[in-house]
């Protein structure tokens, strides 16, 4: 791109945020006004518009004057909802962290994908390498089902319509209909696992976080590698997960976690 073309992309993203901060002080306002406190001219102003109603910022009212809608109010209440999710979940997550000295992580669903939030690293010189900002497949990790398991089958095949299921090992589930099979069972019992499906040797239990509104906006996951694992201990670790689920989604708002 030229250093024109960039010059031109610039200042365009310029009069659109231009555009937002007008309409957010005044609730609605016509094209001429508009253009005079953007100086610009009328015909650019309304393109500018066009364009911002298309994107679903603006709303053209029957008077022909023009005001936001609550998109970007959405934006921002999930920005915040992430803020507060992260500091929450911490404190959940260092008290898991001194009870068991295994990695922690915080998720949520990104498309067909999940993507890790926040860490607690192992205190083990064997433990599992990932980092914040990484994303994995949702259909063969436990924060990726848990995640999943808030919405119906329909929705989950057109989440993964365009999903090729890798078979990272043995145990990887290889189909839509395997892991609807799995979902009804984490949707059952209030937790998922993730049986050696994306890494050999390395098994992942996850719990769901709600928002106020009873939907699953995140996980909480505990990894460990199979030679630590206990199956005596297993009911103790999604214990753990459950109770920190609770406490977080009761910070959010939300009072009726489940129980399996």
């Amino acid at each position: 791109m030229g250093k024109d073309n960039q010059l031109e992309s610039v200042t365009s993203v310029l009069k659109v945020f231009g555009i937002l901060e007008i309409l957010s002080e005044q609730k609605d306002i016509g094209i001429t006004e508009l253009s005079k406190k953007l100086m610009m001219p009328k015909s650019t102003s309304y393109r500018f518009l066009q364009t911002m109603i298309n994107s679903g910022y603006v709303k053209q009212e029957d008077d022909d004057k023009y005001s936001l809608t609550l998109k970007l109010f959405e934006i921002g209440a999930r920005a915040i909802e992430y803020t507060d999710l992260i500091a929450l979940s911490d404190k959940e997550m260092s008290y898991i962290s001194k009870q068991t000295n295994e990695t922690l992580h915080l998720g949520v669903l990104d498309k067909d994908e999940i993507i890790y939030l926040h860490k607690i690293d192992s205190t083990y010189n064997l433990r599992m390498h990932s980092r914040v900002g990484r994303r994995n497949p949702s259909y063969s990790t436990a924060l990726g089902k848990i995640l999943l398991s808030d919405y119906d089958n329909n929705v989950v095949r057109d989440i993964l319509k365009d999903t090729v299921f890798i078979t990272y090992t043995d145990n990887t589930l290889k189909s839509i209909d395997e892991l609807l099979i799995e979902l009804e069972r984490v949707r059952n019992e209030h937790y998922a696992q993730d049986n050696e499906e994306q890494e050999p040797g390395l098994k992942c239990i996850a719990a769901p976080i709600y928002n106020r509104l009873g939907h699953i906006i995140a996980g909480i996951s505990i990894s460990l590698p199979m030679i630590r694992f206990e199956e005596k201990n297993f009911p103790n670790l999604i214990n753990l997960l459950q109770n920190a689920g609770k406490n977080i989604s009761e910070k959010l708002g939300y009072y009726n976690y489940p129980t399996p």
